[in-house]
C-alpha cells in the first residue's frame, strides 16, 4: 500500500545518504526509484541529490511553481516508477505537499520526503508543517548536540560564529553556515535565557 513518508531532522543528520540508500535498495531489486530535489539547492550541482559521507545521484529539480502531481502523472505514463524520493522537502509549498499526497492516494505511488523541519529560528517550513498535517507516517532521522543531547533546532552563524536572529527563511549553505543543537544550547545561542525569578 502506497503511502506519504516524512523524513525529517535538523541540518547534518543524514538525511540525503538515508534517501540515497533508500534509492539504492530500490535499484538493486529491480525497482526504479524517481529522484527529486530543489531546484536551487545547487551545493552538490545541478539536479543532484548527494550526501556528505560522498555519494550521490543524478535527480530532476523541482521548484514552487511545478505541479508535481502533473509531473509525477506524465512520468508514470512513460515509465515504471516504484517509489518517489523527494530530498529539500521543507522547500515544497503547502499545495505541492498535497499534490505528492493526491500522487500516494490516486497513482498508487509511495513517495519519501526528506527535509527540515524547523529554521534557524525554530519556525516550520510551510512545506514541513504541511507535511507534519498530511504524512502516513513520519520518522525522525536522529543527529546530536555538541553535549551529546539529541538536536532538534538549528542555528544559522555569521562568518564570526555568532546566532543570527532574524533574517530570511531560506538561505542554502552547510557546515559554514548551520550548527545543529539541543533546544536548551539553540536557546542559549539566540540570548534566550531563562529568568532567574
Amino acid at each position: 500500500m502506497a503511502k506519504l513518508y516524512f523524513h525529517y531532522s535538523t541540518m547534518n543528520a543524514g538525511k540525503s545518504t538515508v534517501l540515497l540508500q533508500a534509492a539504492h535498495n530500490y535499484k538493486e531489486r529491480g525497482m526504479a526509484p524517481y529522484l527529486l530535489t530543489a531546484r536551487f539547492d545547487n551545493r552538490a550541482g545541478d539536479g543532484r541529490i548527494a550526501s556528505r559521507i560522498g555519494i550521490g545521484e543524478p535527480a530532476d529539480t523541482f521548484d514552487d511553481t511545478d505541479d508535481l502531481f502533473a509531473r509525477l502523472t506524465a512520468r508514470l505514463e512513460t515509465s515504471a516508477v516504484a517509489c518517489v524520493f523527494v530530498d529539500e522537502a521543507q522547500f515544497l509549498t503547502e499545495a505541492q505537499v498535497w499534490q505528492l499526497a493526491r500522487a500516494v492516494d490516486d497513482l498508487k505511488v509511495p513517495v519519501m520526503c526528506f527535509g527540515l523541519r524547523v529554521d534557524f529560528r525554530g519556525k516550520l517550513f510551510p512545506g514541513s508543517a504541511t507535511l507534519l498535517a498530511l504524512a502516513d507516517e513520519m520518522r525522525e532521522v536522529r543527529t546530536i548536540c555538541h553535549c551529546g543531547k539529541k538536536a532538534t533546532m538549528v542555528i544559522r552563524q555569521d562568518a564570526d560564529g555568532i546566532a543570527l536572529k532574524d533574517g530570511v527563511q531560506v538561505q542554502i549553505g552547510g557546515n559554514e553556515t548551520y550548527v545543529s543543537l539541543c533546544r536548551r544550547h539553540w536557546r542559549e545561542a539566540v540570548g534566550d535565557r531563562a529568568s532567574t525569578s
